[in-house]
């Protein structure tokens, strides 16, 4: 008889990118976000309080968790709330998860040292409360600076999108400047992501934030080599249109996680009307990809 006690091996951890990548599959390109608006509050006729933030929120987690590839909630909406409004939003995050969509939290967050470590630990570590699937970072103080977020996310099977070229007209100051490798600053920032990426399948955990109505041109980086998953902000609402898609992202279509909102939201508070709308939009991004 072997009286070596047997070593339990240790647990699979399913990585994020793999977890998108069967989500888009399934479901559609589509990440619905959940942002809101003192404005939208109103169009569905609810206060502007913790009680109508609450109600907004759950709301759009039962019409649409289970049937699009990711959710989205904005912090900053739900920060404006206080302690009561991060709650309602740790609340928002479990919901999600528990109905198989990946929770894609936006809060764009960005330091350094024991502050990133920090930041890691409060939306990536599962021990926390709000714990994501993935979180949106800014790497505007260095791509390494990021190195908490990234080395915690990859333990815990979670994801990070970051930030790399946005739609906003003061972005281009920064991320199309000319870095010292004769490469924009976003390009630079791409083929970091990317070298995080290598070896990843399907799909990297490590993504990059690209807005849907952004010119493409003179990145110095080729997305389709980017390896993850490409979020790209501004399709519906506001502006982005499905040959804006195809045309800013052309060989990398694959890989985009459109996120669309207010398109979406204002078809609410009904669950069906939520529901058609998110439908309509997963089918029309999926139709530029088949």
């Amino acid at each position: 008889m072997n009286d070596v006690a047997a070593v339990a091996s240790p647990p699979v951890v399913t990585t994020f990118g793999a977890r998108l990548r069967r989500s888009m599959d399934q479901f559609g390109p589509l990440c619905a976000g959940i942002d809101p608006h003192s404005s939208l509050l109103a169009e569905w006729g609810l206060a502007d309080d913790v009680a109508g933030l609450e109600r907004f929120s759950m709301t759009v987690v039962e019409a649409l968790g289970g049937r699009v590839a990711a959710l989205k909630p904005q912090s900053a909406f739900f920060e404006r709330f206080g302690s009561p409004g991060v709650a309602v939003l740790e609340r928002v995050i479990a919901a999600a998860r528990a109905a198989g969509t990946p929770a894609i939290l936006d809060v764009k967050r960005g330091d350094i040292g024991s502050t990133a470590a920090a930041y890691a630990q409060a939306y990536l570590d599962p021990a926390s409360p709000g714990f994501a699937d993935a979180i949106t970072v800014s790497p505007f103080l260095g791509f390494e600076s990021l190195r908490p977020m990234l080395d915690l996310a990859a333990a815990h099977g979670s994801g990070v999108f970051v930030l790399a070229l946005t739609s906003n007209p003061e972005g281009a100051q920064v991320q199309r400047a000319v870095a010292g490798s004769g490469r924009t600053v976003a390009g630079e920032i791409l083929a970091r992501i990317a070298a995080e990426n290598v070896g990843a399948d399907p799909l990297g955990s490590v993504g990059a934030v690209i807005g849907a109505t952004i010119d493409p041109t003179g990145l110095g980086f080729d997305l389709a080599a980017l390896g993850g998953p490409i979020l790209a902000p501004g399709f519906g609402a506001q502006g982005g249109t499905p040959d804006d898609v195809r045309a800013v992202f052309g060989a990398a279509l694959g890989s985009v996680l459109a996120a669309s909102s207010r398109d979406i939201l204002r078809h609410g508070p009904s669950v069906g009307g939520l529901r058609s709308a998110a439908e309509t939009t997963a089918a029309t991004l999926r139709a530029l990809i088949d």
